[in-house]
């Protein structure tokens, strides 16, 4: 169980629904002054800007005064002709006109070029308007693609709090620890037997107790290495515990040469596989907190009788025969459903499952998602 959010404040999509509609009046706006216009109109304007801004750039250094005859025509024969092709009808007009007729004489100077770029700056409005435009669809892109975002989220928080509010018909006040302390006391007998079985058998006879274990699927052991079992099968290190294998390896080969007849093959085999020794731990016998449903422990608690009666402390069928008794108690799930709760939900959320408030919370997110879907219907432009 998930409690990404409900550890933190209920999810809202107020900023992201606020975010979008602003974007959106920010479009309608300036499309409508577009509009106003005549969107053609307002392209041809913002393009006859640009065109004669660059014209205006390109020669004013060399068509002016006595510069190169040559670039004074090739600029007037550009700019007049220009002109000429503009439709009468763009905003703006006259002052194309009028920089035009200003430039239409045998000479030019720095004062015509100065006088043209003032009488087409109105024209510069325009360009800023489309310039406005792309920035408004830019920004409305974000915000829709964020209140999207932001919708996927309350989506996933609307099914974790709808699980939540299940939790709201569970008894989270049953006293758990007639559960979790018959578990722990039986994973603390099983660890202390599985390290003194470690530390006192051969490495061999753990090494067996290991594979054995491939007959029981939910005790979960991971198997050694072939090479590695091989090696303790057949070779006089396996007679020696694995503690003491792991601190020979740290040995010097000429000390090696008193506990094992050959150092090198105890160095390829232990210390190559160290790390796979040192995992070698109780947690596979162990019973996880909290525990399986009722049924799938029961199939568990089987195993682990018939597995840990080969470490030979006799003491731990009697914590797995009260854990057995434990999964018959017709309890069982009710506490079992308590110790999930406490175990990955905050105090603040069981507060709030115990109290009912939780699904104030979830009708909260479920009114979100509609308020914000409705948003992101009503703000749906073709853009």
């Amino acid at each position: 169980m998930s409690t990404e959010h409900a550890n933190g404040s209920i999810p809202t999509g107020v900023e992201a629904r606020n975010a979008l509609t602003e974007a959106t009046a920010t479009v309608d706006a300036v499309q409508a002054e577009i509009d106003e216009h005549g969107e053609e109109r307002v392209v041809a304007t913002a393009d006859a800007y640009r065109r004669a801004i660059r014209l205006l750039d390109q020669y004013e250094e060399t068509a002016t005064g006595t510069g190169d005859f040559k670039s004074y025509l090739q600029f007037q024969s550009s700019f007049l002709d220009f002109v000429s092709e503009l439709s009468e009808e763009i905003p703006a007009y006259e002052g194309f006109s009028n920089a035009s007729d200003r430039m239409d004489k045998r000479r030019l100077s720095q004062k015509d070029f100065d006088y043209a770029r003032d009488e087409v700056a109105p024209a510069r409005t325009f360009v800023e308007l489309l310039e406005q435009r792309s920035e408004a669809i830019d920004a409305y892109r974000t915000a829709r693609s964020g209140a999207k975002t932001r919708l996927k989220e309350l989506r996933s928080a609307e099914k974790e709090y709808a699980r939540l509010t299940d939790l709201t018909d569970y008894n989270l006040d049953v006293p758990i620890d007639e559960l979790k302390e018959p578990i722990e006391a039986y994973n603390n007998a099983v660890t202390d037997a599985f390290t003194q079985f470690k530390t006192n058998e051969n490495a061999r006879k753990l090494f067996n107790f290991i594979q054995a274990t491939k007959s029981f699927p939910l005790v979960n052991f991971e198997q050694p290495p072939p090479e590695l079992i091989e090696y303790i099968q057949t070779e006089d290190a396996g007679e020696k515990p694995l503690p003491k294998l792991l601190d020979l390896v740290d040995y010097s080969s000429s000390k090696l040469d008193h506990y094992v007849s050959d150092p090198g093959a105890l160095r390829t085999n232990v210390a190559v596989h160290r790390t796979f020794l040192d995992r070698i731990t109780a947690e596979p016998l162990t019973i996880e907190w909290p525990p399986a449903e009722a049924n799938e422990l029961q199939f568990r608690l089987k195993e682990l009788s018939s597995v840990t009666r080969k470490l030979g402390d006799e003491s731990l069928e009697g914590y797995l025969r009260t854990l057995r008794r434990l999964t018959n108690n017709p309890d069982f799930t009710t506490l079992r459903d308590a110790a999930a709760a406490k175990e990955e939900l905050d105090d603040e959320t069981l507060s709030r499952i115990v109290s009912g408030e939780i699904v104030d919370d979830y009708e909260a997110i479920v009114s979100a998602i509609e308020s914000l879907e409705l948003t992101l219907e009503e703000t749906k432009r073709d853009m």
